[in-house]
């Protein structure tokens, strides 16, 4: 892998249009009436989540504070998945809420200052972009809006604002000097678009202004205010790269895929590329400390978030693990899409074995390392070491990961087993959102006394199982490795299937459809699509979230068309339904949301 070839992976060509049509009659599944259930469920409880939390000038209701635990980007989350629940087929209504919102805090948080917080106290936002904060917390904040191209490609506003944020990492844009073009790499983990922190942060800069927390919920459970400080006792060393930067090449994933052009995608597979070389120099371990000069040196395990970083919890006095490495994959995801080049997940799984073959015998039982320091390796796990296992076994739909992915209901499903994995996965969605629902109705809490994370715990959309199942895609806003992993945010939908409704114009599937991926293999997609309508209905079936997968061929009883294209169109006849082959070439063509028509 390198930077010439991740370069070029040529654009393909117009794909010729395919007519298929559906006339045998199905009867209805049940995960077939459960997706549309669900579809609906998710609709209503949105709205009343809208009406209880936020204003009529679309602001959140809370108490608006800066810092990492409860700031601007927890407040932007408050309508995730809203918008990846519209590109799979949700109501008009709900993209519209979530349009909204994501404008009203904006204007919200530009207005917000801080007075003791010096780098906020003209605004928390700066040209509709958080000021300066780690890629942790920036990555969460773009939850939605790295999703917003799935459903309006052909907005100019999105494009302008997505090549904006982009440029303040790309080294283009003059007052927001974070990017070093000529080392490759970014000068600070804290950075915005008021520019990089080069100077040692203070507890201040990561908590925000002086507040008394008892009245609220706090996510670490701190009762004063000096303990919120102290939870950033150690988080000083910010001056150098931190591979949480990558995740700022989504923004040059979207740009490029919504037309802003070649440059993007470039600057974003160059700075990837930057990355796999140190990993490579590094004896095949992603260094978590770049120094300013832009080497990497006996202390690569260093920086806040790094292989080494286990600070001091100031309620217990113990140390905890935080190393926050392995969420950097998604940018190499990125650079799959954008690139063709799975080289970019060899890297993780050669790094996954360096990783297993440190195992050792910690209480009789074999444990494997989880974090590296100036002694070497710690933070023993029992067990191999799988952390990023799903994600490398998904992009490189290798046998061989299959173990290291580890046991997983959905993957037993694909692989043939499990065959009431769809209707468990949907009712646990539905049961997710009537909670959620019961949980809006009793909460007593006031703007006073609400932090700008609260409504996320609260916020109904439940979209996992329609990801997996009507597309064959990832939904890892929380790590699948771990139950108790912090939320993983700003992450692009990768998926082996979209749907359009080439008659509406919209993304996501039409009324009364629904579509049920059976089985993911390296270069075919098996899928039952089925109307359960009174109506025929046509729908347009894409490969891939950008539309990166080409489908050479569709295979529909018994017979096979070749397709050779990026998507193709089938009509349903009422009541009927049809199970497909598709054979696939994976990431054959450039990313690209521009809907399938206006190709």
């Amino acid at each position: 892998m390198g930077t010439a070839a991740t370069l070029a992976l040529p654009a393909q060509a117009r794909p010729a249009k395919a007519r298929l049509v559906a006339d045998t009659p199905m009867a209805a599944p049940p995960w077939a009436t459960m997706q549309r259930q669900l579809l609906d469920a998710n609709a209503a409880a949105c709205e009343a989540f809208y009406a209880a939390y936020v204003d009529r000038r679309d602001h959140l209701k809370v108490f608006e504070r800066w810092g990492a635990n409860d700031g601007p980007d927890d407040a932007a989350e408050a309508t995730n998945d809203w918008f990846l629940l519209h590109a799979l087929g949700g109501s008009d209504r709900i993209r519209t809420l979530a349009g909204r919102f994501w404008e009203g805090h904006l204007r919200q948080f530009t207005a917000a200052r801080t007075t003791h917080v010096p780098i906020a106290r003209q605004g928390m936002y700066y040209r509709e972009f958080p000021v300066q904060m780690d890629w942790q917390h920036n990555a969460e904040g773009l939850t939605s809006f790295n999703v917003m191209g799935l459903s309006t490609p052909r907005d100019a506003r999105l494009l302008a604002r997505t090549k904006r944020y982009a440029d303040f990492y790309t080294g283009h844009d003059p007052q927001a000097r974070n990017y070093d073009p000529r080392l490759r790499m970014m000068r600070s983990l804290l950075n915005g678009s008021r520019g990089p922190m080069l100077r040692q942060a203070t507890p201040l800069d990561w908590a925000g202004d002086p507040f008394d927390p008892r009245p609220f919920h706090m996510e670490h459970g701190e009762q004063t205010y000096q303990q919120t400080l102290d939870h950033y006792a150690e988080y000083g060393d910010v001056i150098g790269d931190n591979p949480l930067n990558l995740q700022a090449t989504t923004l040059g994933l979207n740009a490029y895929a919504l037309g802003g052009g070649e440059a993007y995608r470039h600057w974003a597979l160059d700075y990837l590329a930057a990355w796999a070389e140190r990993a490579a120099r590094n004896g095949g371990l992603l260094p978590s400390f770049v120094r300013p000069d832009g080497t990497v040196g006996e202390d690569w395990w260093k920086g806040v978030y790094g292989w080494g970083f286990s600070p001091v919890v100031p309620m217990t006095g113990m140390r905890e693990d935080r190393n926050r490495v392995p969420r950097s994959i998604t940018a190499f995801m990125g650079g799959v899409v954008m690139s063709g080049d799975l080289g970019f997940i060899d890297l993780w799984r050669r790094q996954t074995e360096r990783i297993n073959e440190a195992a050792r015998l910690v209480d009789g039982v074999r444990s494997a390392p989880s974090m590296y320091g100036a002694q070497g390796w710690y933070g023993w796990k029992p067990g191999r070491y799988r952390t990023n296992g799903f994600e490398i076994w998904y992009m490189s739909q290798k046998a061989q990961d299959l173990e290291i992915a580890g046991d997983d209901a959905w993957i037993s499903f694909l692989q043939g087993g499990n065959a009431d994995y769809p209707e468990q996965a949907l009712a646990a969605d539905l049961k997710r959102v009537a909670d959620r629902v019961a949980t809006r109705a009793k909460d007593d809490t006031t703007p006073e006394n609400r932090l700008a994370d609260w409504p996320i715990d609260i916020n109904p959309a439940s979209v996992r199982s329609l990801v997996q199942l009507m597309t064959g895609g990832l939904h890892i806003a929380r790590p699948p490795w771990s139950k108790s992993s912090p939320p993983q945010g700003g992450v692009p939908l990768h998926c082996r299937l979209r749907y359009f409704d080439p008659v509406a114009r919209r993304a996501g599937i039409p009324p009364d459809v629904a579509a049920l991926v059976h089985r993911l293999a390296d270069s075919e997609t098996e899928v039952t699509l089925v109307n359960l309508g009174p109506q025929a209905r046509t729908l347009t079936v894409q490969g891939g979230a950008y539309a990166e997968h080409r489908i050479d061929a569709v295979t529909m009883n018994g017979q096979s068309m070749a397709i050779g294209g990026r998507d193709f169109t089938l009509r349903l006849e009422p009541g009927c339904g049809i199970r497909l082959v598709l054979a696939m070439t994976r990431f054959a063509n450039r990313p690209a949301l521009a809907f399938p028509w206006d190709r």
